[in-house]
């Protein structure tokens, strides 16, 4: 029989605090190794390994500069300043700032070459949003605007080029030794200058968030696919949550799935913030026990998050999941919904839609993909007491980050479920995620809403749909083509369910079915609302 030694519980805690990783150390060392292909032949293990440890925002370190041919290009004279490139990458390789021109001038007067000192000040545009307007009100307020590429995170996946649309501010253009050493030059400028001072920052426009460096609590270097979908969705939570309450008051548990694979692949993660990923299913009651430590420690006031996909929200951790939101307890909860086991080679979900073509739902002659109706979470949710649930997507900004606040602010359990697409098993180009998400909520196939508790006692003074087009009536329009957008609309642009179109395009039986099902489930949501 082994000899027992007792060790106290206030010693053994005490142990654990002091027992912290050499972060200098850690990433000299360790992520060096990682870096420079010598970690599996001459690095030992240690206690940081040994005890799942990684310090944070070791994906800082990461370049990703040599897995795509292009990299995106600003085009100072025809941004506007919406922000929408650097909300919309999923990397964090695009960011902006504004700077006051006298500054600017100065800082520029610093570089010697006079070619590079050029193009440098040609990165800085004038725009009304952060120039004229104020110079209107205040003469010498204004500030110029820059959009800067970081070369190491950015993984050429196209997305801030769609996400800037019309404005034809960026533009994709091939890499070269001349142009990837200005990239690193230009971001380092970046770097240098001084945060974008508060008076440009205009809290109504909440884009803006992510021009104050407290909101980029999500660094890049995670190991996600080219235009994650998911991954946006989690830099923008963590942006509202940092804007308002700081890295220091934000706590994250995850749950199995995509996003615990490429955010801790060791030695490398993106955030900034203390987090813990957990077993599939019980990141809710890991969450719980957090919840309860921190208020009684009187840390009421901070933020805990649990992230997971649908899977571990929707199937296997549901139960865990509801217990949580009958608890009442002050935790909120982002769901990553792709419709789909992304992790584990694209199962179908409970999430997922009927027809869908996806692993262990083959769509074969028989049987034609999934079987199922969609379960929605989101509607589940709401029948849950006193329980604050969104349902939106990160193409829907402002929906997205008045979700995301309103959940902070919320007394008790707050649940965000959001559409994130994923290119590889949805079948869409990396540079989709934005637009598949739009018409996810234009087709009736996933409609964004807002079910806010103290808005009344009764459900349709609770639910609140605006943000989806038309939500007085079955189907949004196109005014430019005069086709209604529907399930068969947003099917025929996604591989997932391209098996379904005979050679004329005509969609099939049960593509035709699920187009009711997902009108059904609009209408639903349109009696809840008190619009039928």
């Amino acid at each position: 029989m082994e000899e027992r030694i007792d060790v106290p519980v206030e010693e053994l805690a005490e142990d654990i605090r002091l027992n912290v990783v050499d972060v200098e150390d850690f990433n000299a060392r360790v992520v060096g190794a990682y870096n420079d292909g010598s970690a599996e032949k001459g690095l030992e293990a240690d206690d940081a390994v040994a005890r799942s440890i990684i310090p944070a925002a070791t994906g800082a370190l990461r370049d990703f500069s040599y897995i795509a041919p292009d990299i995106p290009e600003f085009i100072t004279e025809n941004c506007v300043g919406c922000m929408d490139c650097v909300t919309e990458c999923p990397d964090t390789a695009i960011l902006g700032k504004v700077i006051e021109p006298a500054i600017l001038e100065e800082r520029l007067a610093g570089i010697p070459n006079e070619q590079e000192r050029a193009t440098m000040g040609a990165q800085w545009g004038i725009t009304n949003k952060y120039f004229t307007v104020l110079e209107k009100k205040n003469p010498g307020n204004g500030g110029k605007f820059g959009i800067f590429i970081d070369p190491s995170k950015c993984k050429g996946c196209a997305e801030c080029v769609d996400a800037c649309g019309d404005h034809n501010a960026l533009k994709m253009v091939a890499k070269t030794d001349e142009n990837m050493q200005w990239y690193k030059n230009a971001f380092a400028f970046y770097r240098s200058v001084p945060e974008t001072p508060k008076k440009f920052i205009n809290e109504r426009a909440l884009a803006d968030m992510m021009l104050a460096e407290r909101s980029l609590l999500y660094v890049g270097g995670a190991g996600s696919c080219m235009g994650c979908g998911e991954a946006t969705a989690l830099r923008m939570m963590l942006a509202a949550t940092g804007f308002v309450y700081g890295r220091e008051n934000i706590g994250i548990v995850a749950a199995t799935g995509c996003n615990t694979v490429y955010t801790s692949t060791y030695p490398y993660n993106p955030y900034q913030v203390a987090w813990t990923n957990s077993l599939f299913e019980n990141a809710p009651a890991v969450a719980m026990g957090v919840r309860a430590r921190w208020d009684s420690q009187s840390w009421q006031k901070k933020r805990l998050w649990i992230i997971g996909g649908d899977g571990a929200m929707n199937d296997i951790g549901f139960q865990s999941l509801s217990r949580m939101l009958a608890s009442g307890m002050d935790i909120k909860v982002i769901v990553l919904d792709t419709q789909v086991y992304s992790n584990t080679g694209g199962q179908t979900s409970t999430s997922s839609f009927k027809g869908q073509d996806a692993k262990m739902s083959f769509h074969g002659k028989v049987i034609q993909g999934k079987k199922e109706n969609r379960k929605e979470l989101a509607t589940i949710c709401m029948m849950h007491k006193d329980v604050y649930v969104a349902q939106t997507t990160c193409s829907h900004v402002n929906h997205f980050y008045k979700a995301i606040m309103e959940s902070n602010e919320y007394p008790g359990p707050a649940i965000v479920n959001v559409f994130t697409t994923c290119q590889p098993e949805h079948g869409v180009g990396d540079n989709m995620a934005e637009h598949q998400a739009k018409l996810a909520a234009d087709s009736r196939s996933f409609p964004v809403f807002i079910y806010d508790p103290r808005k009344g006692s009764k459900i349709k003074e609770r639910l609140s749909l605006a943000g989806n087009p038309n939500v007085k009536e079955d189907w949004y329009v196109n005014p430019k083509t005069g086709e209604p957008v529907d399930f068969i609309t947003f099917a025929r642009s996604e591989g997932r369910f391209a098996k379904h179109f005979d050679k004329e395009g005509n969609p099939s039986a049960v593509l035709l079915s699920t187009k009711q099902e997902r009108l059904e489930n609009w209408h639903i949501l349109q009696e809840l609302a008190g619009l039928r």
